[in-house]
């Protein structure tokens, strides 16, 4: 079974209430109606049943029975006011402001999450990361023990060290350009848990550097070891090694010449970036060149789950995420 079939699977047998806040959108309205019709997850949608309903049925779906919410006329409209000012009181977010904010679908959705009316949310086929990710740390905010927000791409990459496709998560690739070796450890440690979630193998971390345990010196390097340290005192428990190059993390003959004795050199799966340049290069280089399935960016570090979308996303690609949300 392929990585993205088991996902679906495993999603179907949770079959966790999704909202898709952009429904305005003709991507999200017919992966609205293909997780509903696939039985994948209960798709929630938000904006007016008149425009909706209709919408859902022209592209096959259940209009009937397809569960939407019209903030507008929603009954915790001024609940989620409330909540709003509360969760905003320290940026001293007055009620006129909080109720212009309302107006925003992903605003509002991710209220839902936060309330654990909706299970997840998915965005940002037609709205910035910056949009998505206001509403998430204005509205669901950080996991225990996690300071920062951050983001992961699964690659599916063809076989290279067996017989077998594998899945790598590489991160982060979409939100903080220049992490602190803190930020670093925090990334990684969201990345572990989100990988145990989706993918559900033991996570090997390699922290990624362009010197090898010493081979060259400079501040990012630095960075990297000093994140390593940080990163196993607060999971000991997890195989985990730095500073790498690429090669010594995934290649066994390689990393077992460059790192001898290392935990996890020629066998990682999860590769942290020393910053988002590198990582996002990377992840587009191995998708265009080795024809890899790049699935993602995956939100991570929040306490409740709320996903992005590239706004060049497919519908399929809005079906995976929303069964990859979930799951977390």
């Amino acid at each position: 079974m392929s990585f993205l079939t088991s996902i679906r699977h495993r999603a179907a047998a949770r079959r966790r209430r999704i909202v898709l806040p952009e429904t305005s959108d003709s991507r999200t309205i017919n992966a609205a109606a293909k997780l509903q019709r696939d039985g994948l997850v209960d798709p929630v949608l938000l904006g007016a049943e008149k425009d909706i309903r209709p919408a859902i049925a022209a592209v096959g779906g259940d209009a009937a029975h397809i569960e939407i919410i019209d903030p507008a006329q929603d009954a915790r409209r001024g609940h989620f006011l409330d909540l709003l000012v509360e969760l905003r009181s320290h940026r001293w977010l007055a009620p006129r402001d909080a109720a212009e904010a309302l107006k925003d679908p992903l605003i509002y959705a991710a209220l839902l999450v936060r309330t654990g009316v909706v299970d997840g949310c998915v965005a940002g086929a037609a709205r910035s990361t910056a949009d998505v990710l206001r509403a998430a740390l204005w509205c669901v905010g950080p996991a225990e023990g996690i300071r920062t927000i951050s983001s992961s791409f699964y690659m599916v990459v063809p076989p290279f060290r067996g017989t077998e496709s594998e899945v790598l998560t590489f991160t982060d690739a979409g939100v903080v350009p220049e992490p602190t070796a803190e930020q670093l450890a925090d990334i990684a440690v969201a990345a572990v848990h989100a990988r145990t979630a989706i993918v559900g193998d033991e996570a090997r971390v390699a922290f990624l550097s362009y010197s090898t345990k010493g081979s060259a010196e400079g501040a990012s390097v630095s960075r990297v070891r000093e994140a390593l340290e940080i990163f196993r005192q607060r999971l000991p428990e997890v195989p985990a090694d730095g500073e790498l190059q690429a090669d010594a993390a995934l290649i066994e003959a390689i990393g077992s010449r460059k790192a001898p004795g290392s935990a996890v050199a020629g066998s990682a799966n999860v590769l942290v970036f020393p910053g988002l340049d590198a990582a996002n290069i990377a992840y587009k280089l191995v998708q265009r060149l080795a024809k890899a399935d790049a699935i993602g960016p995956i939100l991570q570090g929040l306490a409740k789950p709320l996903s992005d979308l590239s706004r060049g996303a497919s519908i399929e690609d809005i079906v995976n995420v929303a069964c990859i949300t979930a799951l977390l």
